[in-house]
């Protein structure tokens, strides 16, 4: 795995230098140590499973075959490009939700003299995808569907963004809004997809297979999309900020957060009240009033159940499903 990690970032190098050499724009020592230092920041600074797990998933669709160094390389792009487009949400996503910390560091609009520049930054960032999928992947047959695929990813991450975002405005915050039903069309647009599905369908496309043919695989993997979303909505408000690399708002930002959703299911008319009082308040007594109420809920066993739960159904629609893909999935 490591061996894995350090040829992946090597590849991260070269895609890096190709952008800052791009002829399509006459670079300066000051735009070239910007853009340079800007994905630094932004794009290799997280787990990588997202990216890496091109590579894994490639490697077993090829059923143990020993990978060529440009089946490695191209897998590894294809990575990049999943890890480029998360950092381009990333960014714009910490400045819309006025965040202060994203994986152990300062947001990037934060860091000083950056500032709404990195609104501008996030639009290159998704600039550079289109340009590493054309000078590595234009000769391949799938490149338009590698194309497609990322710009409906993209459309639907964008839309369950929207989603998010239009149940916070002020003035119009409503909790009897927030149920199951509207957490789960969130998370399936804004993370089941691009965290989950995309690295798969681009290990498919690569190997040759036609995405028509995996609707169920992409079914199981936005379930389980929106399991790695529920436990990001826990850590949120349960996380130590020190491990998982960021300081929680979900409280104080109104979001339709999972939590939010089991308390309105199980507070009486009293702890209703609590919330609705407390709830999107920026204000640390009320986000503590608001935690002391989930702590009585006992919501850490709900978790914990929802997350046994879901892992077994995971693993029964994994268990189910045929080994080869077929026309009618």
């Amino acid at each position: 795995m490591a061996d894995l990690k350090s040829t992946f970032l090597k590849v991260y190098s070269v895609l890096k230098q190709e952008l800052l050499e791009d002829p399509a724009f006459e670079w300066t020592p000051d735009s070239r140590q910007w853009v340079e230092r800007m994905l630094d920041y932004n794009v290799p600074g997280g787990k990588l499973n997202r990216g890496l797990s091109v590579i894994d998933s490639y490697k077993l669709l090829k059923e143990g075959q020993e990978l060529t160094e440009e089946e490695i390389f191209l897998a590894s792009a294809l990575g990049w490009c999943i890890e480029w487009l998360q950092a381009y949400f990333l960014v714009l996503d910490d400045i819309m939700d006025s965040s202060h910390t994203r994986r152990g560091q300062p947001c990037w609009f934060r860091v000083p003299k950056v500032g709404l520049i990195a609104a501008n930054d996030g639009i290159l960032l998704r600039n550079h995808i289109p340009r590493i999928l054309k000078k590595h992947f234009r000769g391949k047959a799938y490149y338009v569907d590698l194309l497609d695929l990322f710009n409906e990813v993209e459309f639907q991450t964008a839309s369950g963004q929207m989603i998010d975002l239009i149940t916070t405005l002020e003035g119009e915050k409503d909790l009897s809004k927030y149920t199951l039903s509207l957490h789960r069309r969130i998370v399936q647009y804004k993370t089941g997809l691009l965290l989950i599905y995309l690295p798969v369908a681009c290990a498919l496309l690569i190997a040759g297979e036609n995405l028509d043919n995996h609707i169920v695989v992409k079914d199981i993997l936005v379930q389980m999309g929106i399991y790695f979303q529920v436990q990001d909505d826990y850590l949120d408000c349960f996380g130590d900020p020190e491990t998982i690399g960021k300081i929680g708002t979900d409280i104080e930002d109104f979001k339709c957060s999972w939590l939010v959703v089991k308390a309105l299911e199980l507070c009486n008319e009293e702890q209703k009240k609590v919330l609705y009082e407390h709830y999107g308040k920026a204000d640390p007594a009320s986000v503590a009033k608001v935690k002391v109420l989930y702590n009585e809920l006992k919501l850490q066993g709900v978790f914990t159940e929802y997350e046994n739960e879901s892992y077994k159904k995971l693993v029964t629609s994994i268990e189910a499903h045929p080994s080869k893909p077929c026309k009618q999935c």
